[in-house]
């Protein structure tokens, strides 16, 4: 799979985005590095990339706006870099509509490992732009309410109107419609949705269904404090 992946590495310290490039081209991927955000973003219209990795402190265009642009445009993966673990740092990226994020200093091989996580959600293989993500259900048109989830079409519409989903969004909703009024625990969640064999940032979920509630319903999706979310029947 890496070895006709794209990333577009945004990173304005030149130790560590050349350090980074170097060990992601290692690792068989295609690598552009950009210095700041508006270059970044010429990049991303230029080449297309299969990943963006996005720093959140970079000149000119600082990483969540350029999050905010790439969303406007694409849905391809993001994941937000920050040397802080702050909650805000992780929450502002998350809200522009980043799908994970990862605190620096980190480990290349953790890189790595979670570019790839990241792309196996995304269905990416051997180079080919990002599909939408295998439904868990066995296929048809799910009724909730004024909202309706096609697994085969991968569409959403509420009210009969289309709505927009990003690929991590669609697989969220898809974990919630194949077990409608069943609790999900955040935990649960990421291993499903995020491909997660080890603990992650529950923020990421929490993030991801609050971006979800204002697409499909604030009510639609519910909290059952203490254990996790359920999408009510």
């Amino acid at each position: 799979m890496a070895d006709q992946t794209h990333v577009l590495f945004v990173e304005d310290d030149d130790v560590i985005r050349e350090a980074t490039q170097l060990a992601l081209e290692r690792d068989g991927f295609v690598v552009t590095a950009m210095p700041d955000g508006l270059s970044g973003l010429e990049a991303f219209r230029a080449d297309r990339p299969d990943i963006a990795l996005l720093d959140v402190m970079v000149p000119g265009l600082d990483g969540v706006s350029l999050c905010r642009r790439i969303r406007d445009e694409s849905t391809v993966p993001v994941i937000m870099l920050s040397a802080r673990a702050d909650s805000i740092d992780v929450v502002l990226g998350l809200e522009a509509g980043a799908d994970d994020y990862v605190t620096k200093p980190f480990d290349g091989a953790v890189l790595v490992a979670r570019i790839r996580a990241v792309l196996r959600r995304f269905g990416h293989a051997g180079g080919g732009r990002a599909e939408e993500p295998a439904s868990p259900a066995d296929g048809g048109v799910l009724t909730f309410g004024d909202l309706e989830v096609d697994t085969e079409g991968m569409e959403v519409r509420r009210a009969g109107r289309p709505v927009a989903l990003t690929p991590t969004e669609m697989r969220l909703l898809l974990e919630f419609s194949s077990a409608p009024g069943t609790v999900l625990s955040r935990d649960k969640l990421l291993e499903r949705v995020w491909d997660y064999g080890w603990g992650g940032d529950t923020r990421v979920v929490d993030v991801h269904v609050q971006r979800l509630r204002q697409k499909i319903g604030q009510d639609r999706i519910e909290t059952v404090r203490g254990f996790g979310y359920k999408l009510k029947a």
